[in-house]
């Protein structure tokens, strides 16, 4: 009975931050274009440390290795800087409330050069 009420609670919890997800989007938006100051910083602030309160925890980091179970790969790039898919970029933020992924992070991945086409010679048809 008490785990029942536990994971009744786990999926409204889930579905109520899922619905403030496109709020924090656009606080992103509007951080990333300066607009967030005074009053609004204040109100941002407080929704950000009550939903981290409920459990919301925000996937995508850059420099992070590519998880396709975390991430949404929107663009792929080669670099010599990586051994392996990293996430160069993150577009969007994902979120996670405990192990539920509420939507993957958007992310542009960066991408080792393949050693092995890029040490043979280019092949030429005979």
């Amino acid at each position: 009975m008490q785990r029942d009420r536990l994971a009744i609670r786990e999926i409204a919890v889930a579905n109520v931050l899922s619905g403030l997800l496109p709020v924090l989007d656009a606080i992103d938006r509007a951080r990333e274009h300066g607009e967030v100051t005074g009053g609004l910083k204040a109100v941002a602030d407080v929704l950000e440390n009550h939903l981290a309160g409920l459990g919301l925890e925000t996937v995508g980091m850059p420099g992070e290795p590519f998880d396709p179970t975390r991430h949404e790969a929107v663009t792929h790039e080669l670099s010599d800087t990586v051994q392996q898919p990293t996430c160069a970029t993150v577009l969007r933020r994902g979120y996670r409330v405990g192990d539920q992924l509420l939507r993957p992070a958007q992310v542009s991945v960066a991408e080792p050069p393949d050693r092995e086409t890029s040490q043979q010679p280019p092949s030429h048809p005979a």
